[in-house]
């Protein structure tokens, strides 16, 4: 057992978020996003039982975000704006707001068209899984340094 390590954080997580790097990505994923297609390289941990927001919160605890070479280094997904699906809300989207300003990092949030946040998540280093049922509940974190 170790002490300070938040109950949501597995150890596959753990070992996962230790072996990333500078600059590398991890991707929280509702329980819509295909993992394997859009994310073949990465290593995909199951985080079932828990929302995007509550593993956002457990992994910003440990996780350093790249606020030094990143605008946004966390950001969510949003639709394609010619998708026709207009959502100005989305209560997912609030929770992951209400989690950047309680760990102080409310000016590091974007949003990410659809599209492109399956290209950028192309890329990512771990993608967790998670039970969230709201529609558009991803988020790519960017590792920092400190």
């Amino acid at each position: 057992m170790l002490k300070g390590i938040p109950e949501r954080i597995g150890s596959d997580l753990l070992k996962a978020m230790a072996d990333m790097g500078h600059g590398d990505l991890l991707v929280i994923a509702d329980d819509f996003y295909p993992a394997f297609s859009k994310s073949p390289d990465a290593r995909v941990v199951q985080a079932k039982g828990n929302t995007a927001a509550q593993m956002l919160g457990a992994i910003l605890t440990l996780l350093p975000i790249d606020t030094e070479y990143s605008d946004y280094p966390v950001e969510y997904m949003v639709p394609d704006i010619d998708s026709g699906d207009e959502m100005e809300t989305n209560p997912v989207w609030d929770e992951i707001r209400d989690v950047m300003i309680k760990y102080d990092y409310e000016y590091s949030l974007g949003s990410l068209e659809r599209s492109e946040f399956y290209g950028k998540a192309r890329n990512a280093f771990v993608v967790v899984s998670t039970s969230e049922r709201e529609p558009f509940g991803c988020i790519i974190i960017q590792k920092g340094v400190k």
